[in-house]
């Protein structure tokens, strides 16, 4: 490992830790209704849609009404996006004039995006029209980062709040996350892409010479105003089929660490706002503390694996140490340009960010990394997480680690100054077992469905790795993917969009009604006997409890792919 490549992680560290606390400040003001930076601008188009939609912004909503309202929209983004993608052939803006998607593929593709997982079984620039890039792709990449948000700030409300019935307007709160926060971001992030080189254009492919006197077809579109809101919303999806790999997506090492950042820096500063809006901004700085503990450990593992090669090769007596010539360590699958730490930080902060864009192939990575990787998604998005469900995800195990730590002092579990009973607990858990029950059960069913194993790259545990993978990142919502499994089938097609969509709206409606149930309570003021929660023993406490319960329920899966693979690596084996 080298000083550059830990500087280039340090750099990151210290650009998401300037940006936390204004971003989370100006994030606490946009929720709350108080006058916000662009409000002069943006006030008069807010209010403009709330009358043509007849929302009355001022009436707050139940949790039932709050998660009924959420969950209509979404449907009806799933069949719009879905119409979208089977008529594009018939709609204007398709210069290369693709032809529609298949029901499984167009089903897959529309449950992808609204539940901001960006899972693509296609290639984006050899599939879907300008558009469906952009009237699809980009703006449900923007409404599902949204609907995250909206029901993060609904549980800070039921945290923040006592003795009331509501929990905010859902209409509202997704209103002022497109208009205030994902706008604003993307117009000013997707102006510098175009600076660094990245297309911004509705003309089709363009043909150029090669210098051997052949010919190639080069795809351009609409790439930099959907680059800005795939990283920015967590929806990594990518115009192009190599994703952030391809130098029209992320052109320089530059535009490499802005994506990481974009990546990180809502979820991170939506800690803040959760501490500012529950009177405690410690609060807070103990979750991200939590948050960057985690990802610490994690790139610490991927690094240090990456960088020192692949031992298969290194026993038939390759040079994989950095030169003049090469950048050193395990390089297959990954951009020279980027090399093994910019390869690894980007993996690192997409899975943990639950993201899902790649700027290398994921598949390549040895198989302790892949078990990282995997791991980073398995534990409910609670690294940073995409906007919204990284703090909602943390805040679920803060519930459990609570109940724990109640159970063995004696105490009725405190958090927040709320009481933490039956009701919440059950919420908790039934919403961070839903994940692991869908990827579970659905890799168990596709390692022995001809239809599953018709689609493997590979046998023996990697090719296990790859299902287990697909399963993980839909579940998750994360979708970046181990891609030598062939997923483009009505089998995975089906069963990815079973998976993405339970995964995403079967734990937002038991963290809907958790926030329902908190406001409801009164506040309980703080005495001698309380477990302090914004300290570095609380930090510890939170870890350890989202690492033991990971580690309960996935441990047996991770050894029959990544483990095995490694020792079979190790001694000599080829899978």
């Amino acid at each position: 490992m080298s000083a550059v490549g830990w500087t280039q992680i340090g750099l990151l560290a210290l650009l998401v830790g300037l940006l936390v606390r204004p971003l989370g400040g100006y994030l606490a003001r946009v929720y709350a209704g108080e006058r916000a930076l662009l409000q002069r601008v943006l006030g008069p188009i807010e209010s403009a849609l709330y009358r043509s939609a007849g929302v009355d912004a001022s009436v707050e909503q139940t949790w039932l009404e709050y998660a009924v309202a959420l969950l209509v929209f979404n449907v009806v983004g799933v069949i719009a996006l879905y119409l979208l993608l089977r008529c594009q052939s018939l709609l204007p803006l398709n210069p290369q004039g693709q032809a529609a998607l298949t029901p499984d593929l167009a089903l897959d593709t529309a449950v992808s995006f609204v539940s901001n997982t960006s899972w693509q079984s296609y290639a984006g620039e050899t599939t879907l029209s300008h558009l469906a890039q952009m009237a699809g792709i980009a703006v449900q990449s923007f409404l599902s980062a949204a609907t995250g948000l909206a029901v993060a700030v609904a549980l800070i409300r039921g945290f923040s709040r006592r003795t009331t019935g509501t929990i905010g307007n859902f209409w509202a709160d997704i209103t002022r996350s497109v208009l205030y926060v994902l706008i604003p971001i993307c117009v000013v992030v997707a102006l510098f892409f175009v600076a660094e080189g990245v297309p911004q254009t509705l003309a089709g492919t363009v043909e150029a010479q090669t210098v051997t006197g052949g010919t190639q077809l080069i795809a351009r579109g609409p790439v930099a105003s959907q680059e800005a809101i795939k990283l920015l919303g967590g929806d990594g999806g990518g115009f192009f089929n190599v994703n952030s790999a391809h130098p029209f997506e992320n052109p320089t090492p530059l535009t490499n660490l802005v994506a990481i950042l974009l990546m990180l820096v809502l979820g991170a500063a939506l800690t803040n706002t959760f501490g500012r809006m529950v009177g405690s901004e410690r609060q807070g700085w103990a979750l991200l503390a939590t948050m960057a503990v985690l990802f610490g450990l994690g790139i610490a593992g991927l690094y240090a694996g990456e960088w020192r090669g692949n031992p298969a090769l290194a026993s038939l007596g390759v040079d994989q140490a950095p030169g003049p010539l090469q950048a050193g360590g395990n390089m297959e699958g990954k951009e020279a340009r980027f090399g093994v730490v910019g390869s690894a930080l980007f993996a690192e902060g997409s899975t943990a960010s639950s993201d899902g864009a790649v700027d290398a192939m994921h598949d390549s990575f040895l198989p302790l990394s892949g078990g990282i990787l995997l791991g980073n998604m398995m534990i409910d998005e609670v690294i940073i997480g995409a906007p919204g469900s990284g703090l909602w995800g943390i805040l679920l195990f803060c519930l459990v680690a609570v109940f724990i730590a109640g159970l063995m002092i004696g105490r009725t579990p405190e958090y927040i100054g709320k009481k933490i009973e039956a009701r919440e607990v059950k919420m908790a858990v039934l919403a961070l077992l839903c994940a692991p029950a869908l990827i579970l059960g659905l890799a168990a069913l596709a390692s022995v469905a001809p239809d599953g194993l018709a689609g493997l790259g590979n046998a023996g545990p990697h090719g296990f790795s790859e299902i287990l993978y697909a399963y993980t990142s839909a579940a998750a919502t994360n979708g970046s993917a181990f891609a030598g499994l062939s997923a483009n089938t009505p089998f995975y097609n089906l069963t990815l969009a079973l998976a993405m969509f339970a995964g995403r709206f079967l734990v937002i409606v038991p963290v809907v009604a958790i926030a329902g149930s908190l406001a409801a309570k009164r506040t309980i003021p703080s005495s001698a006997g309380t477990l302090p929660t914004d300290g570095p023993q609380f930090v510890l406490l939170l870890a350890g409890t989202i690492v033991i319960v990971g580690g309960l329920i996935f441990f047996p899966a991770l050894s029959f792919g990544p483990l095995v693979e490694h020792f079979a690596m190790q001694g000599g084996a080829a899978y």
